[in-house]
């Protein structure tokens, strides 16, 4: 991605009026991955903890949303939403600019589509840091949560333990 596309990318995280923020498709604020052939929807949520754990990445949430919407008896593909974080690192971001906290926890997604092909999807984390102002330590440290989670992907997406 062009270095011109990443800086608009992060004047839209902090553009306050919506009708000024530039036309960006959806596709570019975020990445996503494949779950690699011959692994498992539930071997790649397997690894994707563990790797966190690895990491010393909290798991604080998961978000089973398609059991939510069958139990509201409708039909749906796999659908979940896991929520990982550092919270001394979250906390550090939150005091040094408060409107981090909308980005806080960091989410992956795992989403089935309609060939039934699990997919990892995140928020490109590149965009919140390419706009943010923030000290040389508090910048390395979410530099190394992106890494991080990037390495969580990495390991769903190749059921990697």
């Amino acid at each position: 991605m062009h270095i011109t596309r990443l800086l608009l990318l992060g004047l839209l995280v902090y553009c306050t009026n919506a009708a000024a923020a530039p036309n960006i498709p959806i596709e570019d604020t975020v990445v996503k991955q494949r779950i690699n052939e011959g692994i498992s929807m539930d071997e790649a949520v397997e690894s994707m903890k563990l790797r966190a754990n690895l990491l010393n990445m909290k798991l604080v949430a998961e978000l089973p949303l398609s059991k939510q919407i069958e139990a509201m008896g409708k039909k749906a593909r796999r659908m979940e939403i896991f929520q990982f974080c550092d919270p001394l690192i979250a906390q550090r971001m939150v005091e040094a600019n408060i409107h981090f906290a909308a980005y806080l926890p960091c989410r992956i997604a795992l989403v089935e589509d309609d060939k039934s092909q699990g997919w990892l999807v995140m928020m490109n984390p590149d965009m919140m840091l390419t706009g943010a102002t923030l000290t040389e330590q508090l910048k390395k440290q979410a530099t190394q949560v992106r890494d991080n989670l990037y390495e969580i992907m990495k390991a769903g997406v190749n059921g990697e333990l």
